[in-house]
């Protein structure tokens, strides 16, 4: 039997090798992972749930593979899925008091792919309250802790995600990105995350938040690997009336284009001015200035790009989902879902309405749900939704207008490295801040990575570089991605994730020494 504590640092490519060749079975993958997740989740608290069909799902596999059936690239590769996404076998709460305990009759076509591809689902990853959140401490269960140093958030809402890859317990999560929730957490935990063109993936079965906004896409620890798993997800869904009938290019053959060496001489990197500057963390700036002379070194041109619109998208953006999250969100009235709090001498259907959503929903979920209904209300509608909804139009102008001058653009993932938990619980505004770099790209619906670029100086924690590209050209983020991913690594002599602390010591300290 391979030895458990290697198999869970193998990449899903490497995995996904192994067990073709049959050298490792899926069985003895799926439960080095599960004894991994029993060792560390204790601490780290990524999943809500761990299932109890993995173990058979995986000797099915064995089996059929044995057999000689024909299997998918990522057959028998272990995934953690996010607990916005619908899961017939297992709870999918949302990280709501709200759905405590809800089993769905039905699986997101997203979860249904993943087992037509015979990959194992671990369990559901913990998460902000309905996706709102940048620090996984708004989930109804507790918080979220990054594997780099438990007493720091791990980022949000796709927290638990990221966490569950950066510590080792799957090499491979789903999560969903409404405005950054699955590239700032794979900026402040090391991993690689991706978000797709709007469209490019299904959300059916994925719980709404704001759904112009919401987009589901993979998490790993390296390009390649979110490429495979990309491209198991990828794809028209007819139940979606948002999906595009686009035929999709081979995202690993993407990636692989990009560590075939060369990808970057010549291309047009745009570097865009209001993504950059005050309320970055020094360390950010310092990873980003290397980054981009690492671009430049590599044959790469460099562009200042101006986008005014872009100051501007936080604000609307956190109209626009509100407004969004209060629609969404009122079929939690106790009569078609969700739990249902009868108040003491009962009352009228409005008391109990009221009495289940003051008892369902937490401070974050209500603040948003009373701002978005605000912002929709007669009289108000036109002065702050409508006002939103321009600015998201011109935020899509300065995206085409800097798509013309360039092939690329990049930025921070994050303005920060990982904040300690509590620091900004209580203060929304510095919260929302979090997600400065990644929301335009959510506004305009362009796809967009993260890549881990090194270590920040003042606290030894991760950072990460944002590329955005067109929509449908999905692919570019993935050759370029890979290439700078690679050109970083060589420099450092190792990936960024073998820096992580061990959390199976009792030690647990950020990796300040020999900071990159």
């Amino acid at each position: 039997m391979a030895d458990a504590s290697s198999i869970i640092r193998l990449s899903a490519d490497d995995l996904s090798t192994r067990l073709a060749s049959r050298e490792v079975s899926s069985v003895e993958v799926v439960q080095a992972h599960l004894d991994r997740i029993a060792a560390v989740d204790g601490d780290v608290h990524a999943f809500l749930h761990v299932s109890d069909q993995a173990l058979a799902t995986a000797a099915d596999v064995d089996r059929r593979r044995a057999a000689g059936d024909a299997m998918g690239p990522l057959a028998g590769v272990p995934i953690a899925v996010k607990d916005v996404l619908c899961t017939i076998d297992m709870p999918s709460t949302s990280g709501s008091r709200i759905l405590e305990g809800w089993v769905p009759p039905y699986d997101a076509t997203v979860v249904a792919k993943l087992r037509a591809a015979d990959l194992v689902p671990l369990g559901k990853t913990n998460m902000d309250e309905f996706a709102m959140g940048s620090s996984t401490e708004f989930s109804a269960y507790g918080p979220t802790h990054n594997p780099w140093s438990l007493d720091r958030v791990p980022g949000g809402s796709g927290g638990g995600s990221a966490a569950a890859v950066a510590a080792f317990e799957a090499p491979l999560a789903l999560g969903s990105d409404t405005g950054g929730s699955i590239r700032q957490p794979g900026a402040v935990t090391g991993t690689v995350g991706v978000k797709p063109t709007y469209g490019g993936v299904s959300r059916y079965g994925a719980i709404a938040l704001a759904s112009s906004l919401d987009q589901v896409g993979p998490v790993s620890r390296t390009v390649l690997d979110s490429a495979l798993l990309h491209d198991v997800i990828k794809g028209h869904d007819r139940r979606d009336s948002t999906s595009l009938r686009d035929e999709w290019p081979s995202f690993a053959d993407a990636a692989r284009r990009g560590l075939a060496g060369g990808a970057l001489q010549g291309v047009r990197v745009g570097v865009v001015r209001q993504l950059a500057g005050e309320g970055f963390q020094a360390g950010v700036k310092a990873r980003f200035a290397e980054a981009l002379d690492l671009l430049t070194g590599a044959g790469a041109e460099v562009v200042e790009i101006d986008a005014p619109s872009f100051e501007y998208a936080i604000s609307a953006y956190y109209l626009i989902l509100p407004a969004e999250a209060s629609s969404n969100l009122a079929k939690f009235d106790s009569v078609r879902f969700g739990m249902r709090v009868v108040p003491e001498g009962r009352g009228t259907v409005e008391d109990v309405m009221a009495a289940t959503r003051e008892a369902g929903f937490g401070p974050e979920v209500k603040r948003r749900i009373i701002l978005g209904t605000y912002a929709l209300s007669a009289g108000y509608y036109d002065a702050y939704y409508g006002s939103a909804q321009k600015v998201r139009t011109l935020v899509q102008r300065d995206f085409a207008a800097a798509f013309e001058k360039v092939d690329v653009l990049v930025s921070p993932s994050a303005p920060t490295t990982a904040f300690p938990l509590g620091e900004k619980i209580d203060d929304p505004l510095s919260m929302y801040l979090n997600d400065l770099t990644t929301i335009p790209a959510n506004l305009a619906g362009v796809p967009g990575i993260t890549v881990p670029m090194g270590l920040a100086d003042e606290d030894g924690l991760p950072t990460g570089l944002q590329f955005m590209a067109p929509a449908r050209e999905d692919a570019r983020l993935y050759t370029y991605g890979a290439a700078v991913e690679q050109l970083l690594e060589q420099g450092w002599g190792h990936t960024l994730i073998s820096r992580a602390p061990d959390l199976s010591s009792t030690e647990q300290t950020a990796a300040t020494e020999g900071v990159i």
